[in-house]
């Protein structure tokens, strides 16, 4: 998989996102699109964290599927609110954000490490 290589990205976080990633990603594709679809954003983010969080919906439980990380579900609109993205830097998220039918934006929230991960869905 060719992850938005971040140097803080350590292969503790790599394997375990890899390995949930593999069993939920077309879960992870059909919400955004469904999110894209119906008009709510262009731009889903899906954070992760292994404890609860208060940001976006719950979408996957980790105790229901199996996982090392909760998956949550939310847009840009919602991170500008929350202020993870200041109202001056949303042209500069807009313009690193992939392709959104090709990659899964996550937001991968730890006690060590908190930032943003791009990673390609799997191809049919």
């Amino acid at each position: 998989m060719d992850y938005y290589r971040d140097p803080n990205l350590d292969g503790k976080y790599l394997g375990t996102i890899t390995s949930d990633f593999v069993k939920i990603a077309d879960n992870l594709k059909e919400a955004s699109y469904l999110i894209r679809k119906r008009g709510f954003s262009d731009y889903p983010i899906f954070p992760i964290s292994k404890e609860d969080i208060s940001i976006g919906q719950l979408l996957i439980d980790k105790r229901e599927l199996g996982t090392k990380w909760n998956y949550y579900v939310t847009y840009i609109d919602e991170f500008v609110n929350l202020k993870l993205i200041d109202e001056s830097k949303v042209d500069n998220f807009i313009s690193t954000y992939k392709n959104p039918d090709e990659f899964c934006c996550l937001f991968v929230v730890d006690k060590e490490f908190t930032n943003y991960l791009f990673v390609p869905y799997p191809i049919d």
